[in-house]
């Protein structure tokens, strides 16, 4: 009996391993194909770079392509990127050195596929105006940061900077991670001058793609989920929150709080929102005279907030 139960729970360890790394391996996929897509539509046909790692690669291209040379941008961002990914997978976690690699993997050689299948023109958006590129590189930062934040998301790390700044953690853990990240892509805007013809589009380009990136990257983690959190201290709790509940319709918790200048008992409504009731909760509020109300931002609204 005891063997069967032991057997069972293996098979059941077994089952849940497979679907979680099947789990992994399909969300890396398509953040590569996802950030692929931005990488060979808009950007490798508009004459600027991304940051990091891969931005270093997709310079190497240009560099090659000036000098006559055939050669592969998605071979040359395997080059720059999967030992890095090695070096993770041994020294970091292997897991997640092995998902890189995948991602990495599919985000090169899909736009081999793109290329491929030729009705999916790409997108050349600088014909004889340098400003015209703003609007690929603003394309790149936005489809491109999406694709990020599903691996951050699921995996803390999207590319080679972050990779790179895990090994950095791993040997030296005193060390500012923000403060490499910030590094790596400013080398990147710096090289970009030169290799670009001493132009000043390509680097603006490229650290309008960084920032829009980032933008998307952080509001996909934390934007989606947010919400405001009101702290409310009125003399008239039911009457407040019996409106707030049905009106907005979410929780509200009371506290019993005491005024230190008047030294009298008040109570304190706490009640978390989402962003476009701020005004009707503003509304509400000050139709209850000597009511006091402050508000701060919440990123993660976890569970049911609703009544």
């Amino acid at each position: 009996m005891a063997e069967e139960i032991k057997s069972v729970e293996q098979k059941r360890k077994i089952k849940d391993l497979l679907k979680g790394w099947l789990g992994d391996i399909v969300v890396a996929c398509l953040a590569g194909v996802i950030v692929g897509f931005a990488y060979y539509f808009f950007q490798n046909s508009n004459g600027f770079a991304p940051g990091g790692v891969g931005g270093l690669a997709t310079i190497t291209y240009h560099l090659l392509g000036i000098n006559g040379v055939d050669f592969s941008w998605a071979v040359l961002m395997v080059a720059f990127n999967i030992p890095i990914f090695v070096l993770v997978s041994i020294f970091v976690n292997r897991r997640l050195g092995v998902i890189l690699i995948v991602y990495m993997l599919v985000q090169s050689f899909s736009t081999e596929i793109y290329e491929l299948l030729g009705w999916l023109p790409y997108c050349k958006l600088n014909n004889g105006e340098d400003f015209e590129i703003v609007f690929a590189c603003i394309a790149t930062g936005v489809i491109s940061g999406f694709g990020f934040s599903m691996m951050l998301k699921r995996f803390g790390a999207s590319g080679g900077t972050y990779a790179i700044s895990a090994l950095i953690k791993h040997w030296k853990p005193a060390t500012n991670i923000a403060y490499v990240s910030f590094l790596l892509d400013g080398s990147v805007v710096f090289i970009a001058f030169f290799v670009y013809g001493m132009k000043i589009a390509p680097v603006i380009c490229t650290l309008l793609n960084l920032f829009i990136a980032n933008v998307v990257v952080d509001y996909a983690l934390s934007g989606i989920r947010n919400g405001y959190k009101f702290e409310i201290v009125t003399d008239k709790p039911n009457e407040l929150s019996a409106e707030l509940i049905e009106k907005l319709k979410h929780g509200v918790t009371e506290i019993t709080v005491q005024g230190m200048y008047s030294h009298t008992e008040k109570y304190m409504l706490v009640c978390i929102i989402r962003k476009k009731q701020v005004g009707e909760m503003m509304k509400i509020i000050q139709r209850y005279k000597g009511t006091f109300a402050s508000f701060s931002k919440v990123n993660e609204v976890f569970g049911r907030f609703k009544k």
